[in-house]
């Protein structure tokens, strides 16, 4: 029997010379691509600590500089702006020349108008204190204080005409933020704003210390322009109230 060339002799399915095989298949699902995020760098905890620093001197700069949460503390605004409000302060809105209108909703620094000067405290809680006050965290500092623009420099303000209104420069106030029930002043007073200052009254004025319980202080319960903060446009929370402040408008009826 010829079995050598029964051996060499090649079959059809055979490679012949220079010739490639069948290629073997894979066996198994196919490879899956990772996703692109995956293939980022890892955090460390020393990275995601110096992310963590740097957002925050970033947000700090940003509430000192531009917007800032504004904690409301008491009931003196209602119900325009409640007990618990965070307002977003406009710090830019006074920044560029302009200056405070009647109607606006301002957060200011009362120290040496509405509070006596203080000796320095602690410089470290008061700048811990500070920080978070800044965020909306905490209470403001008790020399800050968020009232509604009645008067401005040069204005004539006179309580009350015969129907109880407030005069501004013999027009009365149409004044439809005030707490219902609320008077617009039981306190009578005459006064013309100097320039430069501001006379500024609280929407709740049965539960408000404003410019009317200082007009015996120094200063005769003027707030000097350059003390104001800024405007209080938004309220950023709660979710729920979210929405402008009742800011600036036109308020002569």
């Amino acid at each position: 029997m010829d079995t050598e060339a029964r051996l060499t002799q090649r079959g059809h399915s055979s490679p012949g010379e220079g010739e490639e095989g069948p290629r073997c298949a894979l066996s198994g699902p196919p490879a899956r691509r990772l996703p692109w995020w995956s293939r980022l760098p890892r955090p460390t905890w020393g990275r995601a600590v110096v992310a963590g620093l740097v957002g925050a001197v970033g947000l700090l700069v940003f509430s000192n500089f531009v917007l800032q949460p504004f904690l409301i503390p008491s009931r003196s605004m209602e119900p325009t702006l409640e007990v618990g409000d965070r307002v977003l302060v406009n710090k830019l809105a006074y920044r560029f020349g302009d200056q405070p209108q009647r109607g606006d909703v301002v957060v200011f620094d009362g120290t040496g108008s509405f509070v006596r000067e203080r000796p320095e405290g602690n410089p470290v809680g008061e700048a811990l204190h500070g920080a978070a006050a800044s965020l909306g965290l905490a209470e403001p500092a008790d020399t800050h204080f968020v009232k509604r623009v009645v008067g401005v420099g040069g204005d004539d303000v006179v309580c009350c005409d015969a129907q109880g209104r407030i005069k501004v420069n013999g027009e009365p106030l149409a004044e439809p933020y005030l707490y219902p029930g609320d008077a617009p002043s039981k306190v009578p007073f005459r006064i013309v704003v100097p320039l430069g200052t501001l006379w500024v009254m609280g929407d709740h004025r049965s539960q408000s210390r404003d410019s009317r319980d200082h007009l015996g202080s120094p200063g005769g319960g003027m707030v000097p322009v350059d003390k104001v903060i800024g405007r209080a446009d938004f309220i950023g929370w709660p979710l729920s109230r979210w929405g402008r402040s009742g800011g600036p408008g036109d308020t002569h009826g």
